[in-house]
């Protein structure tokens, strides 16, 4: 090999070596996703998101993080039912789990929601978790069996309803909602979004009127 060649090729090689090293470095530090995320970028909306008012193409879309054993969702069930009267046909009402680690049955809870989800009754679970939320929010032992009995009395096939409280994928379900919400800022609930924008310091439930009629065509 000529002489000449040498520094050349020791060069390359340095070069090489830093992209390689400059590589590694960048995959390493960028940051990585809550556990149990969707890959790709977080979306407010998903396609096995739960849909409780569908609007026609182009409404509104509003979201809701929710856990269902907070006092402030279940403050803000009775003003969630108005909203979706108010907007029938304006707005599409999406809600998501967020089951926060300090309510001992909010994970059970959503559970359940999503078993009886998958016979296609998530909504009257949904409004029965909610509606006997004094009953069991802020219980320090589960609630499972409490939930189970809402299931039977919506007539939901039982065998079913256990296999699917059972399954992990049940519970993956939850915390993929969880941790997508992590990644798009939720902290806590109710965490409402409007066509994709996160509402901050909310000072009455007007906030979230006025935001959604700023948004509907005039």
């Amino acid at each position: 090999m000529k002489t000449y060649m040498k520094p050349l090729l020791v060069t390359a090689t340095v070069v090489i070596l830093v992209i390689i090293a400059g590589a590694i470095w960048y995959a390493m530090s960028r940051p990585t996703p809550p556990e149990g995320a969707p890959a790709g970028p977080a979306q407010t909306v998903r396609e096995n998101s739960h849909v409780l008012e569908t609007g026609p193409d182009g409404a509104v879309t509003v979201v809701e993080f929710l856990d269902f054993e907070c006092e402030a969702c279940g403050a803000a069930y009775p003003f969630v039912e108005e909203l979706r009267e108010q907007y029938a046909g304006q707005i599409t009402y999406v809600v998501r789990y967020f089951p926060l680690p300090g309510h001992f049955n909010s994970m059970n809870a959503a559970v359940a929601a999503e078993a009886a989800g998958r016979q296609d009754k998530f909504e009257e679970m949904y409004h029965a978790l909610f509606q006997s939320q004094s009953e069991w929010g802020e219980a320090r032992e589960s609630r499972a069996d409490l939930f189970r009995s809402f299931a039977e009395d919506m007539g939901l096939d039982m065998a079913q309803y256990d296999e699917d409280v059972a399954d992990p994928t049940t519970t993956a379900r939850v915390q993929s909602d969880f941790a997508e919400g992590e990644a798009l800022g939720v902290s806590s609930t109710p965490t409402f979004f409007i066509n994709d924008r996160q509402l901050t310091d909310l000072q009455s439930w007007s906030d979230v009127t006025d935001a959604i009629d700023a948004e509907i065509p005039q």
